[in-house]
């Protein structure tokens, strides 16, 4: 059965770090572009970060220099290490799985994706 499990949500201050995990079963991710999202109340899912199988990332103009991107292949797991986070960084975050993007700058577009995660909360207040 496939399946993308992330974790490592909470709550934390402004100015503080997170580190959420997304772990395949079913599949491996070795073989797919991964995918962060988050989709805060009444807004839209957005791309927050993407990496490739070549090792190719992407980010968010909002999280650039405070957010990265990882993979451990051999966990079948991605990484997204959050650093100086702040108030509008509150969220849902959502990894996805895709095994094939036709334009690299494609990964901002949900529907692009084969497989997604339950989901996480991110809250970022004092």
């Amino acid at each position: 059965q496939v399946q993308l499990v992330e974790s490592g949500g909470d709550l934390v201050q402004p100015g503080g770090s997170l580190r959420l995990s997304c772990e395949a079963s079913g599949f491996s991710l070795a073989y797919y572009a991964i995918g962060w999202f988050r989709q805060a109340p009444g807004k839209e899912r957005e791309g927050v970060s993407c990496i490739f199988k070549d090792g190719t990332t992407y980010y968010a103009d909002s999280v650039k220099g405070r957010f990265t991107i990882s993979r451990d292949n051999a966990k079948n797991t991605v990484y997204l290490q959050m650093n100086s986070l702040k108030p509008d960084d509150t969220a849902v975050y959502y990894c996805a799985a895709d095994h094939f993007l036709p334009v690299q700058m494609m990964w901002v577009m949900p529907g692009e994706y084969d497989y997604w995660g339950q989901g996480t909360q991110v809250s970022v207040s004092s």
